[in-house]
């Protein structure tokens, strides 16, 4: 059978050069006689993986030197609660901007161990923006200051970092990591779930600056401790060995292939503007979100009647075109254009839209 285009928010489709080199090597990776999902985590030959895996990240991304690279498990969720654990040790607090579920998950979670302020919110138009900040209503006391970079059930992304001063900037950035360049340095933490740009589910990957793996709150669970991992180089426990190799070989086909992250953002933003166009253009469909801060990500749109919402995805389905249903919170559509979707699969996407338009007007 052919492939569908998967629009999926996550769990996303991955490049299929990366599948296809997954696919030759499945049964004896790089002569070794056995596949990366039965081998030891202590062989050498895996030892190598993930050291490549790091390096590339570390290039890919231009992290600093003064940055560790974890590879863990548990999803961005755990994260939530490691945050608060290890990095809230001092006032014991933290800033929260909430631009959506997730940003509001990890707000939730932090409350539980640690003073959780609310800064700013865009929940009074359902997360369609982000809100505009005054660092002068931050906490310059705080042990870190927590935001969403781009959200994927609303389809916003910040276009401005917030000034937090000495307090180190923590960023979710599961749904658009390596989709642009980053510059690492401005923040204190950044955090992703593999399973959109990075590889499949069940590979956490954080990056920390060095300074900040100290000792946690009394009682934090070894497992929940940065330092443990930092130093036993993400290897404490097994790690998620198969989803790190696929890592590595989305940060080849990065590197590589599309050549780097300034060229990632000039494909995604192509592909991202095709939709978009359209969406300004149609007389059926809306995009959702406030213009400026469109993510390049994740696109929700709409026709403004739900029986039509439903006949469009069931007949895009249909047609190939799978997971564009919006989040059960929100309803409508969305479309999740993640590095691994070809551009083609954006023209065919806005070609049957206009052909749904034109059947349905």
């Amino acid at each position: 059978m052919s492939r569908v285009m998967n629009f999926s928010a996550g769990p996303s489709m991955l490049p299929e050069a990366v599948l296809k080199r997954a696919a030759d090597e499945m049964l004896d990776y790089n002569g070794s006689g056995q596949s990366v999902m039965e081998m030891s985590h202590r062989s050498k030959t895996y030892q190598a993986i993930i050291d490549e895996c790091s390096a590339l990240l570390r290039e890919v991304m231009n992290i600093p030197d003064n940055y560790e690279v974890l590879f863990l498990q548990g999803g961005a969720s755990t994260q939530f609660a490691m945050l608060p654990l290890n990095l809230a040790t001092k006032s014991k607090s933290a800033d929260f901007v909430l631009t959506g579920q997730w940003a509001k998950k990890a707000f939730s979670e932090c409350k539980k161990l640690a003073n959780a302020r609310e800064v700013a919110s865009s929940a009074d138009k359902t997360f369609t923006y982000i809100p505009e900040l005054d660092p002068a209503t931050f906490d310059k006391n705080a042990d870190y200051f927590h935001i969403c970079m781009n959200n994927t059930i609303y389809g916003t992304k910040y276009v401005e970092l917030p000034d937090t001063g000495d307090v180190p900037l923590v960023a979710d950035v599961s749904s658009c990591i390596l989709s642009e360049p980053i510059d690492v340095s401005k923040f204190g933490v950044l955090y992703a779930g593999a399973q959109k740009n990075m590889g499949p589910a069940g590979l956490t990957v954080v990056i920390i600056r060095k300074d900040l793996i100290g000792e946690p709150k009394d009682g934090t669970p070894t497992m929940l401790t940065y330092k443990t991992h930092a130093e036993n180089g993400s290897m404490y426990n097994t790690p998620p060995t198969y989803a790190i190799y696929i890592c590595k070989l989305v940060l080849e086909w990065i590197k590589n292939d599309i050549g780097g992250l300034e060229k990632m953002k000039a494909v995604n933003t192509e592909k991202a503007n095709l939709l978009y166009d359209y969406l300004d253009s149609s007389k059926m469909f809306k995009g959702t979100v406030e213009k400026k801060y469109r993510s390049l990500m994740n696109i929700p749109f709409v026709t403004g009647n739900e029986e039509l919402d439903a006949k469009f995805v069931k007949e895009a389905a249909a047609a190939g075109f799978v997971n564009l249903k919006g989040h059960r919170t929100v309803g409508g559509m969305r479309a999740s254009i993640y590095n691994a979707m070809p551009i083609e699969g954006v023209k065919a996407l806005v070609a049957f839209m206009k052909d749904f338009e034109a059947k349905n007007a």
